[in-house]
């Protein structure tokens, strides 16, 4: 055993080292996932017995108006949460620069990413109060009727939004930062020489050395708002009328509240949440893939 481990020690200490993060990876991640893609197919309170319903409740799901509620806002927050990218970035290129003060500057754009999503949607309830948040009192001085943003339907899903797209682009900033400093100073240099400014140098020589910190953006991103909750939660708790569920907060209630603990409906409302997640991530990769292949 000695000998072997001499002759492949190079090969086995990374994987050694890897070993209880993949453990845990697969006890805490993979495993539940196929949990509960298995309780979808029950009718079960979490206690009692389990009983076998098949598609049932994916039947029952897709002539859920609820259900086509929550969807409708999961892609809004899809779509627009991808603006914490161009937002992000642009912050980076700014905090990149050698300016006095860039110390402080750095501090408060990177605040948001410290603090609690909690305090992000109390900061948020209390800035949209109609009453004397700072967002009405702003539209009053300007001549403008007071906007009650988390009371009004057409409103409180981009409210919400809103206040996630606050820490969202902190988190995407420092990604670009990292990316920023590891860009190479001679393709820069070179570029200059060539007459390479503004635009033309960020299209064609910085952002394709941020591919891998684009990569990331885009996948945290994508999770993040696709598995939006705790805002929506502390805001809205759903309201009004169910106007600002997501899937991911459907999934809650259906499984935890008071529809009366339906722990097959909500694994069913997971598993949906986790074969768009899948399919968006996984199309990204493809599309990265075949454009690193395209390089070659």
């Amino acid at each position: 055993m000695a000998a072997f481990w001499k002759r492949n020690q190079q090969k086995l200490a990374p994987w050694l080292f890897l070993l209880p993060g993949v453990a845990m990876f697969l006890i805490y991640v993979i495993i539940p996932i196929f949990q509960s893609i298995d309780i979808s197919f029950y009718a079960w309170d979490g206690l009692g017995e389990k009983v076998w319903v098949g598609l049932g409740n994916y039947v029952e799901l897709f002539g859920d108006e609820a259900f086509y509620t929550s969807l409708k806002n999961n892609v809004i927050w899809l779509v627009l949460y991808m603006l914490a990218l161009p937002a992000g970035l642009f912050v980076a290129l700014f905090l990149n620069q050698t300016v006095r003060g860039i110390r402080i500057y750095k501090s408060l754009f990177f605040f948001p990413f410290v603090i609690s999503q909690v305090v992000v949607g109390l900061v948020f309830s209390w800035f949209y109060d109609p009453s004397n948040g700072l967002l009405n009192l702003a539209l009053q001085a300007l001549g403008f009727e007071p906007v009650p943003v988390l009371a009004d339907e057409n409103w409180v899903t981009y409210g919400i939004i809103a206040a996630g797209l606050w820490p969202q682009t902190a988190y995407c900033m420092i990604l670009y930062l990292t990316g920023l400093n590891a860009i190479d100073p001679e393709q820069i240099e070179a570029a200059r020489l060539d007459n390479a400014r503004g635009w033309k140098m960020l299209w064609y020589v910085v952002l394709p050395q941020l591919r891998p910190a684009t990569f990331i953006a885009v996948v945290v991103t994508v999770i993040g708002a696709l598995r939006s909750f705790d805002l929506v939660s502390i805001m809205t708790d759903g309201g009004p009328w169910g106007s600002s569920r997501v899937l991911a907060f459907y999934m809650y209630e259906q499984a935890f509240s008071e529809y009366g603990f339906r722990m097959g409906y909500g694994a069913a409302i997971a598993v949906v949440l986790f074969a768009i997640m899948m399919v968006y991530i996984v199309g990204f990769l493809w599309k990265m893939y075949r454009d690193e292949r395209g390089g070659r």
